[in-house]
């Protein structure tokens, strides 16, 4: 038997139960949400587990447990016989505009745990899990997590960074949000440029739905949506086309790359948002890499491998890689405009 190097082992044994911690939150951190728990507690706190259980019409016994669990972990103060949110956690948990609102990324695990047996199957036949048949809401899940991202870097920064688009913007261009999912990404875009004609296309009916009936309740007359794929949707002559993280979930994201070239005027340009990733393992070593790999076994890999092509890009690519596609499409100019610890925006022309 190998001998046994006792403080590697106690390190390995450490990070696992730390890991598991966070594993057995996520139920918890779901039922918080969708009770209102860490929004009700922001409001009236500091406060007993008793007060809080009665202000959001809960069981007394179980909101104890439930906010035990929520010390322990760190993600709720307890004081003198009080709990309550720290302006940390309550910019985590209770915040939905917050840039570092994490919700979403609990309701994503939860999915790719229901999707476990579909993956592990596909491990098997080398097949792929088509993005239609994943488990559970995962497209709400994604489009969740995503959001505060969107939310405070699209329009501030990631637009800006692109040359001369904004102008364009202003003055009135057609845009087209390719993978647009549940059209948030869109609905951001048009609502900040009203002079502008946006459209968002998906090949899931179902977000395409979703997104039809968002951009229906904010009451937006410069966008619509329709189902179309990455490599053959209708429009023509845009002056910005966009894709956030999916180029890496296409099956054949080269064809992809060169019908979006066709679609732009000659003088167009084309924005890439991609998870953050070095161009090699080594590089993504980290906390980031970590939860990216994970998301791209379970939903980026399978979902191209069900499409014609499977390329398979995988959701940490890097920025190597994923110029390359970008370049076969025929187009010649490919920069990094933005960057933040969760996406790359590359400009292509």
């Amino acid at each position: 038997m190998t001998e046994l190097n006792e403080g590697a082992l106690n390190e390995l044994v450490g990070r696992v139960l730390g890991d598991l911690g966070g594993a057995v939150s996520v139920p918890l951190v779901r039922i918080g949400d969708a009770l209102d728990l860490y929004k009700t507690l922001k409001e009236i706190g500091p406060a007993t587990s008793e007060k809080l259980a009665d202000a959001a019409g809960c069981s007394p016994r179980y909101m104890r447990e439930w906010l035990s669990a929520q010390v322990a972990s760190g993600y709720v103060h307890y004081a003198e016989g009080r709990f309550s949110l720290t302006a940390e956690q309550a910019f985590v948990f209770a915040e939905p505009d917050s840039p570092v609102n994490l919700i979403g990324a609990f309701d994503t695990a939860a999915a790719m745990v229901e999707n476990q047996p579909k993956v592990q199957s596909a491990f098997k036949t080398g097949r792929g899990v088509a993005w239609s048949e994943q488990a559970g809401c995962m497209f709400c899940a994604v489009a969740r997590l995503f959001r505060p991202g969107y939310v405070n870097a699209l329009v501030q920064d990631w637009l800006p960074a692109m040359d001369g688009v904004v102008d364009k913007l202003r003055a009135g261009a057609n845009v087209a949000d390719v993978g647009c999912g549940h059209g948030l990404s869109t609905i951001l875009m048009a609502q900040a440029f009203p002079n502008s004609q946006f459209t968002g296309y998906d090949f899931h009916a179902g977000s395409i739905a979703a997104a039809t009936a968002h951009a229906r309740s904010h009451g937006l007359m410069n966008l619509h949506f329709e189902v179309g794929r990455a490599q053959n949707f209708g429009g023509r002559d845009f002056d910005l086309i966009t894709c956030f993280d999916c180029l890496h979930d296409m099956g054949d994201p080269q064809a992809a790359a060169t019908h979006i070239r066709k679609a732009l005027k000659a003088d167009g340009t084309w924005m890439v948002v991609e998870p953050m990733a070095g161009d090699k393992l080594e590089d993504n070593i980290n906390p980031i890499g970590r939860l990216y790999y994970s998301a791209s076994t379970m939903i980026c890999v399978p979902t191209s491998l069900a499409q014609e092509t499977g390329l398979a890009l995988g959701a940490q690519a890097g920025e190597k890689r994923l110029a390359e596609v970008i370049r076969s499409g025929g187009f010649t100019h490919v920069r990094r405009a933005a960057a933040t610890p969760l996406n790359m925006v590359l400009e292509a022309t």
